[in-house]
C-alpha cells in the first residue's frame, strides 16, 4: 500500500466508507441464517462468499452437519425461490431442466420447467447421479441458460448452486469429474460443531416452535452488492501474489518448491486465479474493508484451490492431501 499515491488513498478511503455502508446487509443476513444455524461460521461465511462473487459451491461433509439447512436458512433470509433436487441413481436430466408435454386440449407441446429454474438450487449428494444428470446441471451452472426441445431460458439472477457430497459412502456414487468440479467456485470441508455449539443445537431441536426466518434482503440488493464486490481494491502486488500462488502448482520447482514435483499430476486452472481474486474481494467485502490485503487471499486460498490441483498415486501412497500442498506453498510463497 505505499507505493499508492495521494489520489488513490482518497478513492479508497472514500470507497471503504461506501463499502461499509454497502455491506451492512451481510450482518443482518448473518444474524437471521443464525437463528436456524449455530456455529459452522465457516460454512455460512463461504455461502455469502458465493452469493457475492456470483459463483457456485460444493459442500463436503459428513451428514447431520445442517449443509441443507443452511441453505435453506439464507434462501428464507432473501426473499429468493429455493428448490431442492435429491439426487439419486435413476435420476434423468429431463427431472432437473425441464421437459416438453404435449396438450391433448391444443394439440401441441409445451414446456414445463424443472426445479432446476429457481435463485438458489440445493443440488442435495450430487455424487449418487450419474454423468448426464450432473453434465446437465454443471451446464446449467456455465452458461446460466437452459434448453428445452428448441427453446432456451435464461436462469433467473441471482443464481446459485449448493452442492452436496458426502466424503464417507462411495458405494453407488458417481465421483464428479475433475474438470466438471472446476466449475464450483468453492468446494468446502465442513467439520463437526464444538462441544458448547453441539449443546446449543440440542436445546434449539427441543424447542416447541422454532423462529422462523424472515427475508430482510431483496435479491435487487445482492446483484447490487456483486457489482460492488468487484470495485474492491485490489493491489497489483497481491494480484502478483494470487499469481505465485496459482503459478507453484504447476510449476513448484521455481519457487523452491521441487519436492512437491512429484506430488503433482496437475496443477490449478486460470478458473483458479480467477475465482482467488473474486473470492478474496468479497472475504474483504464481507469483513466490511474496501481493499483486499493477504490474509483475505489466505483465508479463501484453500476453498478455491483444493479441488483445482491433480495429485500422483505417489502423493496418495504417502497420504499427502491437496490440504497439504496449498499449506507448503503459502509457507513458502512471499507474502507482500
Amino acid at each position: 500500500m505505499d507505493l499508492i499515491t495521494t489520489n488513490q488513498t482518497v478513492d479508497i478511503a472514500a470507497l471503504n466508507d461506501r463499502i461499509q455502508r454497502e455491506s451492512a446487509f451481510v450482518d443482518l443476513l448473518s444474524i437471521e441464517i443464525g437463528k436456524s444455524i449455530i456455529g459452522q461460521k465457516y460454512m455460512v461465511e463461504r455461502l455469502l462468499i458465493g452469493l457475492l462473487s456470483n459463483g457456485h459451491i460444493l459442500l463436503e461433509g459428513v451428514p447431520g452437519l445442517a449443509k441443507t439447512l443452511a441453505i435453506k436458512s439464507l434462501a428464507a433470509a432473501i426473499h429468493a425461490r429455493y428448490s431442492r433436487i435429491q439426487f439419486t441413481p435413476d435420476l434423468l436430466p429431463a427431472d432437473l431442466i425441464g421437459t416438453m408435454i404435449y396438450n391433448q386440449k391444443e394439440n401441441e407441446f409445451s414446456v414445463k420447467k424443472g426445479p432446476v429454474f429457481a435463485n438458489f438450487v440445493l443440488a442435495d449428494e450430487i455424487n449418487r447421479a450419474p454423468a448426464k444428470v450432473q453434465s446437465a446441471l454443471l451446464e446449467a451452472m456455465q452458461e446460466r441458460q437452459v434448453t428445452i426441445g428448441e427453446k432456451t431460458f435464461a436462469l433467473d439472477e441471482p443464481f446459485l448452486v449448493l452442492a452436496t457430497q458426502n466424503p464417507i459412502e462411495q458405494e453407488g456414487t458417481y465421483p464428479l469429474p475433475e474438470a466438471q468440479v472446476d466449475r464450483f467456485m468453492l468446494k468446502a470441508v465442513i467439520g463437526y460443531p464444538k462441544k458448547e455449539e453441539e449443546q446449543l443445537i440440542i436445546r434449539q431441536n427441543m424447542q416447541l416452535a422454532p423462529k422462523p426466518i424472515t427475508p430482510v434482503v431483496q435479491k435487487e440488493d445482492i446483484l447490487k452488492a456483486r457489482n460492488t464486490v468487484r470495485e474492491v481494491y485490489m493491489d497489483e502486488k497481491i494480484e502478483h501474489y494470487i499469481l505465485d500462488i496459482v503459478f507453484a502448482t504447476r510449476k513448484p520447482e521455481d519457487y523452491k518448491l521441487a519436492k512437491l514435483k512429484p506430488l503433482i499430476s496437475y496443477g490449478s486452472s486460470p478458473r483458479a486465479s480467477i475465482n482467488l481474486a473474486i473470492a478474496s474481494k468479497a472475504y474483504a467485502f464481507i469483513k466490511r474493508r474496501g481493499y483486499v490485503i493477504p490474509e483475505d487471499v489466505r483465508a479463501v486460498c484453500y476453498d478455491v484451490m483444493r479441488h483445482r490441483i491433480g495429485l500422483t498415486y505417489e502423493a496418495e501412497a504417502e497420504n499427502v492431501t491437496t490440504e497439504n500442498v496449498i499449506s507448503e506453498i503459502l509457507n513458502v510463497v512471499e507474502v507482500p
